[in-house]
């Protein structure tokens, strides 16, 4: 069984086969969020403290740090924003940027082994990215697209995801410490995309054996009633063997929904997760049993 592990200070999450499913918190991202990228811009990170401890309060058991601010420092703002994150929860971290300069600012002030996010088939990408995951021994998002774009054809993304796996064992890291996004592609243009996708997770865990992670909120893109189609896909990918998303937990009904699947499929042993989440519990003055006392059989 493949297993990530990933890890803080003093905390370990598995991202693994037989695991449950790993929510991974999407909140702390300045992009399409103006007042958030002006205050990170800014120094201020109150937003960021609040949406940490919302996300981790949620059920995220990993957080997403990103700070892609235009015309701003953004190796200073993720370094910062990471050791702040760092002193308020114990969760392991996801460090997002496109800039290298960022990823190894961020890398160079985390305390334990992080979960690099991301890279690509890019020759470029990859000989940037892959030697800094190395140094850090932190593990990476592998996209599946490469110098051509974004291929529609799933077997074809399956190809590129094989090659940064097999690109990354020539860094030296490990096939558990590369998890491939195979790119979830919006069903309102692409109305094969879910079973598309589907169809390459499956490939993905049984042939190459690695774990899967994708931008959970992609799928329902352009849609009405977008929520409701990513939180019925969310099972049905894992179901299909993906084993970790980047989502927001705080979409009502989204953890209910992944904790179900976690039950379903057999990754939630006894229902102990669930069942320490949502058991009902007795009202003040009464004991578990109904009626808060025992009921003894009535005489003849």
């Amino acid at each position: 069984m493949t297993k990530t592990v990933l890890s803080s200070a003093s905390k370990e999450v598995i991202i693994g086969f037989d695991q449950p499913f790993v929510m991974i918190g999407e909140r702390i991202n300045p992009t399409g969020r103006k007042l958030l990228a002006e205050e990170m811009k800014n120094g201020d990170y109150s937003r960021v403290e609040k949406d940490a401890l919302a996300q981790i309060e949620a059920g995220a058991q990993m957080l997403d740090v990103n700070a892609g601010i235009p015309l701003a420092d953004e190796p200073k703002i993720l370094a910062e924003a990471i050791q702040l994150v760092q002193s308020l929860t114990d969760a392991p971290l996801s460090i997002d940027s496109s800039i290298i300069e960022a990823l190894e600012a961020g890398l160079s002030v985390y305390k334990g082994k992080a979960l690099v996010n991301s890279t690509t088939a890019e020759e470029e990408v990859m000989e940037r990215v892959l030697p800094l995951v190395k140094k850090y021994g932190a593990a990476v998002v592998a996209i599946s697209n490469d110098e051509t774009g974004i291929s529609e054809d799933p077997d074809e993304r399956y190809k590129i995801a094989k090659l940064i796996v097999e690109r990354a064992a020539d860094h030296g890291i490990k096939k558990e410490d590369v998890i491939v996004d195979p790119l979830v592609m919006p069903i309102g243009a692409i109305n094969s995309a879910g079973k598309d996708v589907f169809h390459l997770v499956r490939r993905l865990r049984t042939e190459l054996k690695v774990n899967t992670t994708c931008g959970a909120s992609n799928v329902g893109f352009g849609l009405p009633n977008r929520h409701a189609i990513n939180t019925s896909f969310l099972p049905m990918v894992a179901q299909a063997g993906m084993t970790s998303a980047i989502l927001n937990p705080l979409h009502v009904g989204l953890v209910p929904a992944i904790k179900a699947a976690d039950v379903l499929n057999g990754v939630d042993p006894n229902c102990a997760n669930w069942i320490k989440q949502y058991r009902e519990q007795p009202a003040e003055g009464e004991s578990e049993g109904r009626g808060g006392r025992r009921r003894g059989r009535r005489r003849a």
